[in-house]
């Protein structure tokens, strides 16, 4: 009696080749999620950094107005005539001062409406 067993499987050399699929998928997934992340994250980091900036500009551009009136309140107390407004001229100094943002206030505001008079 002949017995005949099954074929066993041999490794054929061009199973040797293939290269290892798991890794594959797992390279293709990470580089998926990698684009995504990029398309989704990337301009939100994008806004918040010129958020910051901005917020820093408008907190330096404060100060500086501030110090610039200061130093015109200064220099209007210290050169306004003593013979025109008296002694104590402080007031004079504060009513220039004061008059010159409240024009600058009306003629912003009237830019801003687009006022046609």
């Amino acid at each position: 009696m002949a017995t005949t067993s099954p074929a066993s499987p041999t490794p054929t050399p061009a199973a040797a080749d293939q290269p290892d699929w798991p890794a594959q998928a797992a390279d293709a997934i990470v580089e998926q999620v990698g684009k995504v992340r990029d398309r989704t994250t990337g301009p939100a980091i994008k806004i918040s950094g010129y958020v910051v900036f901005g917020a820093f500009a408008t907190l330096l551009g404060s100060v500086a107005f501030v110090l610039l009136l200061i130093g015109a309140f200064r220099v209007l107390d210290a050169y306004l005539p003593d013979a025109v407004f008296g002694e104590e001229h402080t007031w004079a100094a504060h009513s220039i001062l004061g008059a010159v943002l409240v024009l600058a206030g009306l003629f912003t505001s009237r830019k801003m409406k687009g006022d046609k008079a």
